[in-house]
């Protein structure tokens, strides 16, 4: 390579590096890193999409937060999310009762201490077969009976099928929770002790918080991350793939890490909603306890009884 190249080559390395500098760019690696240098990296590791469709790591030190959205009005929350139909798909196959989806859906909902809005059940179809884990969430259904009994509409159902509870409305009457099939209703009978500045925020429905004394509580499916793109906090906490959440009209769902055309999983593994003969409709569909990925193992078995479905 004569001297004429290699002065050209030079030439051309100083205009890109001068270019990115006047753009006030530097050639980094790693386009997440802060230029402050007093961040550290963690060691901890998270995987992103990348613009080009690429899985990446990045350092969890390296990320800024995402500014909330402002909250929705009242109005706006009880009509839902436009052109949507969420639904929900429980696999019970890789569920080993670990609740992680119960702790994470009461510490972002500030449940009161010993209720649960999600409830994991010990199940047995028949005395043949084995047991396994059975997480059951509100079914959000599409003929809920719990909206229809309600005297102050308190509990409403919206366009994009989720059931929500407005907690400003709700005078405790609890017909609600005798019409629901499923017993995933809870009431507040103690003040659910949230710190004071949850406590002085106004109440929203696509939150459900802060919870009052005296009011009905359950599952919501998260509608406050699903509005800026999120998944529910039961469905990111799961480290086992067991929740899969998306939008029947766009025939998808996932967990974060798998999508699935709901219509084709729902077919090709047999999926089925609970008590389907009450003419409720669910919007949470079960995958049946099939090559299990792991053995049923129940520690607190003294204190749980084994519901077995043939004798129901």
């Amino acid at each position: 390579m004569n001297t004429t190249e290699n002065s050209r080559r030079e030439f051309i390395a100083a205009g890109l590096l001068a270019g990115l500098a006047a753009a006030g760019c530097t050639p980094k690696k790693n386009p997440f890193e802060p230029s402050d240098e007093l961040v550290k990296a963690s060691g901890e590791k998270v995987k992103l999409l990348s613009v080009d469709g690429e899985i990446i790591e990045v350092d969890k030190a390296f990320l800024k937060p995402v500014p909330d959205l402002p909250p929705v009005s009242n109005d706006v929350a009880r009509k839902g999310i436009a052109g949507k139909k969420f639904v929900m798909v429980i696999d019970l196959s890789r569920c080993k009762s670990l609740k992680k989806c119960q702790s994470a859906c009461n510490h972002m909902h500030h449940i009161h201490p010993g209720q649960n809005w999600i409830k994991v059940y010990p199940m047995q179809d028949a005395d043949h077969t084995a047991p396994y884990w059975q997480p059951t969430t509100c079914m959000h259904c599409d003929e809920p009976p719990c909206v229809k009994v309600c005297p102050v509409d308190a509990t409403f159902k919206r366009q994009d099928g989720i059931v929500l509870i407005d907690s400003d409305r709700c005078i405790g009457c609890r017909f609600c929770m005798a019409a629901c099939p499923y017993s995933t209703r809870v009431f507040n009978w103690e003040d659910p002790g949230v710190p004071k500045e949850i406590a002085e925020k106004p109440y929203s429905c696509e939150s459900s918080i802060p919870q009052k004394k005296g009011t009905v509580g359950k599952c919501d499916f998260c509608p406050d991350m699903v509005r800026k793109g999120g998944l529910p906090h039961c469905v990111s906490a799961c480290p086992n793939g067991v929740f899969l959440f998306g939008d029947m009209l766009e025939d998808s769902v996932t967990n974060g890490s798998e999508t699935f055309r709901f219509s084709d999983l729902i077919k090709d593994k047999a999926g089925y909603r609970l008590m389907e003969d009450l003419g409720t409709k669910p919007s949470v569909y079960y995958l049946p306890p099939v090559n299990r990925n792991f053995p049923f193992e129940n520690k607190e078995e003294s204190d749980t009884t084994i519901t077995d479905k043939s004798k129901s």
